[in-house]
């Protein structure tokens, strides 16, 4: 992830240095391997930005090169660092935390299960995960970070993918969940559903009721009904699908929330006639009471449905911040197989 600052951190020079280099020339005392160690902390930042590849070459610093103490400052990823098998970390810092979530994990923890999301990230900052594969296993949180907590502020469905926030205080959580509440923070996503919208793009406006016991959005017919909760969400078409040779189309759509209840998106397409591939709870075809298979539109083992990018104030500084994480594999395959 680029911050303001890189391309002037990278401007040629006519002598360009290691930022080992330089940070032991600024600390000539200090030994090789704990300068290094430093570096990969996250400890040492150059003109505000905190900088982790010992061996990147910069310009002279002009005396902007600083050693942070335990003072705790953004982790800037270049790519994604990933800390489990589904869960990968793509923003850190002490209000909070920005991950891509897998399929099949939860969000929070829940009686069927204590794994999650939250119980993941949670472990990582106490040290007890390293990152997985070489590159990530090498680096190290800054010793204070293990002194965070997660806490719970939006979620995905179990099998939704894609990005989820996580705060890291009391405090930050109430403003972060201020922002979905007003519908300040920008949700987007990509589906691939089953059918063909009438317009490319539109807006759907529901009012929709959650069945505790069924576990399932109901659409209501009377506005403001008891329980009912008005649900709005504008998409737009990105691509359709003709399969052979049938003629039967699927279409790929993305979505953004205006507002965000369980199941909106999955329970307002289908009350459209448009369900996600492979929703077992709202595409009768794909219900798991179904025993022929023969008449689903195409094999998929989830809901088609990818939390692309989650765009929200800092709670901290108010400063306007985007995150994005790209299809998953198993949607990638999907597509592909729709293209053939």
């Amino acid at each position: 992830m680029k911050t303001p600052g890189d391309e002037r951190l990278t401007t040629k020079d006519t002598n360009p240095r290691t930022l080992l280099d330089l940070l032991l020339e600024k600390f000539p005392d200090t030994p090789r391997k704990r300068a290094k160690e430093w570096i990969l902390a996250g400890r040492v930042s150059v003109a505000g930005t905190v900088i982790r590849k010992p061996n990147q070459r910069l310009p002279d610093p002009s005396g902007t090169l600083e050693l942070q103490g335990h003072r705790l400052a953004a982790l800037v990823l270049d790519k994604e660092w990933r800390i489990h098998p589904r869960l990968s970390v793509l923003y850190l810092d002490p209000s909070l935390a920005i991950v891509n979530k897998g399929a099949g994990l939860l969000s929070v923890p829940a009686p069927i299960t204590d794994l999650s999301a939250l119980s993941i990230l949670t472990d990582f900052l106490a040290g007890k995960l390293r990152g997985l594969g070489h590159r990530t296993a090498e680096r190290r949180l800054p010793a204070a970070f293990r002194q965070l907590e997660p806490l719970p502020v939006h979620r995905l469905d179990q099998f939704t993918t894609g990005v989820l926030c996580l705060a890291m205080n009391p405090a930050a959580r109430a403003a972060l969940i201020e922002q979905f509440s007003a519908h300040t923070a920008s949700r987007q996503y990509v589906a691939f559903v089953d059918g063909r919208p009438r317009t490319p793009r539109g807006t759907w406006r529901h009012w929709l009721r959650f069945d505790d016991e069924t576990l399932r959005q109901h659409i209501s017919s009377h506005p403001g009904g008891a329980d009912a909760l008005e649900s709005i969400t504008h998409y737009e078409v990105l691509h359709e699908f003709t399969l052979r040779p049938t003629r039967h189309v699927i279409t790929k759509m993305r979505f953004k929330l205006e507002t965000g209840r369980t199941h909106q998106i999955r329970a307002q397409a289908a009350h459209e006639r448009l369900p996600l591939i492979g929703d077992r709870t709202y595409h009768p075809l794909y219900h798991p009471s179904k025993r022929n298979r023969a008449h689903v539109p195409i094999a998929c083992e989830r809901q088609a449905l990818h939390a692309e990018e989650l765009e929200l104030a800092h709670p901290v500084s108010g400063q306007r911040m985007k995150w994005s994480a790209p299809l998953p594999a198993d949607l990638q395959q999907l597509e592909r197989t729709l293209l053939l």
